[in-house]
């Protein structure tokens, strides 16, 4: 194990490790459900033919897995670029005035509780060990946890929209007629369910609620979407 590596001695799992890849995931499968899913009822509900229906499905699962990824690429590329920048000018400011770094790192651990002499000595050694590491993660807050990855963000973000789109659209390619829509929002309700309740489990948090907040916006977003499409129809009609 790396020596700068998350690790407890008694074996604890501290789920704020798992916030990064977790963000990510969820918001892309949930996003991927309701999207689409809102999509199709709207369509489904304005009267049109099978065969636009599912198109319509399919177009937007591949824009929006496209437009999740390239957003968060940006996204996360912008706070990557800040973080790096920020490291290098603390590592200028090692280089330059050392004994001002050690100051104010210590007056850190002194405003968290530490006395002044062991504040400094805590600062002395941690510095004398990595020094842009200390500084990095006590007055940065930049630490292996919080560190940005756009690539990982990206393809996470894609792949999940994927997944959370699926469902919706084999619902609206195996049902027919009046029955698509119906079977599209019971299908996106079904997964909000398990999503909501699988990301809460994962980051330790109430299953329930974590599910019925998912799945509130998710009926709402497809109910408005419906109702407009139902609209729209019956003024083309």
């Amino acid at each position: 194990m790396p020596a700068d590596a998350p690790y407890s001695i008694h074996g604890e799992t501290h789920l704020v490790h798992r916030i990064g890849w977790l963000r990510a995931a969820v918001l892309g499968a949930n996003d991927g459900v309701v999207s689409v899913a809102s999509i199709l009822t709207g369509v489904a509900s304005s009267g049109i033919d099978h065969g636009a229906i599912v198109v319509s499905g399919v177009a937007g699962l591949v824009a929006g897995a496209m437009s999740m990824a390239a957003g968060e690429y940006v996204s996360v590329s912008s706070q990557s670029d800040t973080e790096k920048a920020d490291l290098a000018r603390e590592k200028s400011e090692l280089e330059t005035h050392w004994d001002d770094e050690l100051e104010e790192l210590a007056t850190i651990y002194e405003r968290r509780g530490l006395d002044s002499q062991t504040a400094h000595s805590v600062a002395r050694q941690l510095m004398e060990k990595d020094a842009l590491g200390a500084h990095a993660r006590d007055e940065l807050g930049i630490t292996e946890v919080s560190s940005s990855n756009p690539i990982q963000a990206a393809l996470t973000s894609a792949l999940t929209f994927t997944a959370g789109a699926l469902p919706p659209v084999l619902a609206a390619v195996i049902a027919t007629g009046a029955a698509i829509a119906p079977a599209v929002a019971v299908v996106a309700v079904i997964v909000l369910i398990i999503l909501g309740s699988l990301g809460a489990r994962t980051g330790g948090a109430s299953m329930l609620r974590g599910a019925i907040r998912v799945t509130f916006w998710g009926i709402l977003a497809m109910a408005v979407t419906a109702g407009v499409g139902a609209l729209f129809g019956t003024i083309a009609a």
